[in-house]
């Protein structure tokens, strides 16, 4: 069971690391949050983002993404709330004009909770991670090699233990942000103005994108 040869393994894993380097709303949500509100924010960014991962390795091996690949009111339901989502995130830093990046005490900071529960959100409402998973993960069965939905689990979560070697960097990296946030209003203002346009793009981009 789950016996793979070096090539499948290299392709898959090159692969995994092309994905997560890929910029998207999941890499922007977890580097605004960690200029925002520090390592600790950044690090619960990241636990969210992987938890709304782990949910869409899930239904792929259920099957539920088919239903996003295969009918185009769904598709479209979850592209719009998405995108909405990603916009509306990106229309509260530009009207913060800077204050989403300070550490001012009378600035009400975003509970870890929260944090973690808007990074499942802004990954699960993107639905062309969840066709993503469903094209990509099948590539890499083997048969012979165990039960399919355990082979697509395994491969899934593995892609999530890719992203680990990539996020923790940028999380402990991206902290330092914070204190020249902190040393500097205007960076902070031009930090929440390109951090805002950047969701806002990445939303546009959702709600054009096609199932393709």
């Amino acid at each position: 069971m789950f016996e793979y040869s070096i090539a499948h393994w290299t392709a898959f894993f090159f692969a995994a690391l092309l994905l997560n380097l890929s910029p998207g709303p999941d890499m922007a949500y977890i580097i605004a949050q960690t200029a925002k509100n520090g390592r600790r924010a950044g690090f619960f960014a990241m636990f969210g983002i992987w938890g709304g991962a782990f949910v869409h390795v899930v239904f792929s091996v259920i099957g539920l993404s088919a239903i996003l690949a295969t009918s185009a009111t769904a598709f479209t339901i979850v592209k719009w709330v998405g995108a909405a989502y990603l916009i509306w995130i990106g229309i509260q830093a530009l009207r913060s004009n800077g204050s989403t990046l300070s550490s001012d005490k009378s600035i009400s900071k975003v509970s870890d909770v929260t944090v973690f529960r808007q990074g499942i959100l802004v990954s699960i409402l993107n639905p062309k991670v969840a066709i993503f998973f469903l094209a990509f993960l099948p590539q890499f069965v083997v048969i012979g090699s165990g039960p399919e939905s355990a082979q697509l689990m395994l491969h899934g979560m593995l892609i999530i233990l890719v992203a680990a070697f990539i996020e923790i960097p940028i999380v402990l990296v991206g902290s330092k942000l914070k204190n020249m946030v902190n040393s500097s209003p205007s960076i902070g203002k031009w930090m929440d103005r390109t951090l805002g346009t950047l969701f806002i793009s990445l939303g546009i981009r959702l709600a054009l994108s096609e199932r393709g």
